[in-house]
């Protein structure tokens, strides 16, 4: 009898992890020199803004929630195209602070964009948009159509 293939191979305890202390290097050592000469690195003290997002249905209504903080309203893009949803931003942070023998001033930017396929057809023109303390909400109608293909199935 043939013995089954593991899907993913045992690392043996004698293996030294190389990405572990690789990680740990970089995130201690050179994080702080990233910005100066180590392209490499640059990602490392980029921020990540890939928001979190539901996609749900609620009664006849397909729902999007987006978690956006520190991102303006006036920097989100939405898009309806056929049957998908795309949503992308743009986060511009700036702080800067003067005193008397101190001066220190950090920028922050990042974007982001997260497309989904719509599980059914929606109302195009009944799509509204809310975003209340960095939460972005889409809620967007069935259409009749849709609301009319779905088919309660008896379980036996």
């Amino acid at each position: 009898m043939e013995k089954p293939k593991e899907l993913v191979p045992k690392e043996t305890a004698s293996r030294l992890p190389l990405w572990d202390v690789d990680s740990w290097f970089n995130d201690s050592l050179l994080r702080p020199f990233a910005p100066i000469g180590f392209p490499r690195l640059r990602s490392l003290v980029t921020e990540d803004i890939s928001p979190s997002v539901d996609v749900f249905e609620e009664g006849e209504d397909l729902v999007v929630k987006a978690e956006l903080p520190g991102i303006k309203k006036e920097d989100i893009d939405i898009r309806l195209t056929d049957g998908m949803i795309t949503i992308s931003g743009e986060k511009k942070k700036e702080d800067e602070i003067k005193r008397k023998d101190y001066y220190k001033w950090e920028r922050s930017y990042g974007s982001f964009c997260r497309s989904f396929e719509l599980p059914a057809e929606v109302q195009k023109d009944k799509v509204k948009s809310t975003f209340k303390d960095g939460v972005l909400e889409i809620r967007m109608p069935k259409s009749p159509e849709a609301i009319q293909k779905e088919v309660k199935i008896k379980v036996e």
